[in-house]
């Protein structure tokens, strides 16, 4: 049963595939900038896949921060709500194929998708090969995904603070 009080942000994405890092990076910048009260819970949720299903269906308040390919131009904020969320259960070859979309499918097909579900992203520039590291036109955005993160939790009833950053 999903706790009416908490809210979960998963930073998704695989940080050794190039642009795919965006939503680890957000994640991390959030952590380090802000403070959050007890009910935000934030998770590195890499490449979990299926692993994430319990947490997600532990919530009602769900914020996912990942590289979302929507043929914009690369670096674009991106806000995808929950009903305009792809859901798709699909032939897998193998079960770390998995994504963020399967989840959610599977999660509404339970009836445990949560109710406030907010997908924040970046176009990418590049996620086809290994590469460490954004490109420079997404790290770019890194700041405007992570406030607009602390935005949408804002929306929520959250109140962040944010914390003194040491300059180096």
């Amino acid at each position: 049963m999903a706790d009416a009080t908490r809210t979960l942000v998963i930073g998704a994405g695989n940080p050794i595939v190039g642009d795919d890092g965006i939503g680890i990076a957000a994640l991390e910048r959030l952590r380090e900038r802000w403070q959050f009260d007890d009910a935000v819970e934030l998770v590195d949720g890499g490449t979990w896949g299926m692993n994430l299903l319990p947490l997600i269906e532990d919530t009602t308040r769900l914020l996912v921060l990942d590289a979302v390919q929507a043929g914009r131009p690369p670096g674009e904020l991106i806000t995808i709500e929950r009903a305009d969320l792809p859901r798709t259960l699909s032939l897998k070859l193998s079960p770390h194929q998995i994504d963020l979309r399967e989840v959610f499918a599977l999660a509404e097909l339970r009836g445990t998708l949560p109710a406030h579900l907010v997908v924040l992203g970046i176009q990418p520039l590049r996620l086809e090969d290994m590469h460490v590291g954004l490109s420079p036109v997404v790290a770019a955005s890194l700041d405007a995904l992570v406030d607009a993160a602390v935005t949408q939790l804002r929306s929520w009833g959250h109140e962040p603070r944010r914390l003194e950053v040491a300059r180096a």
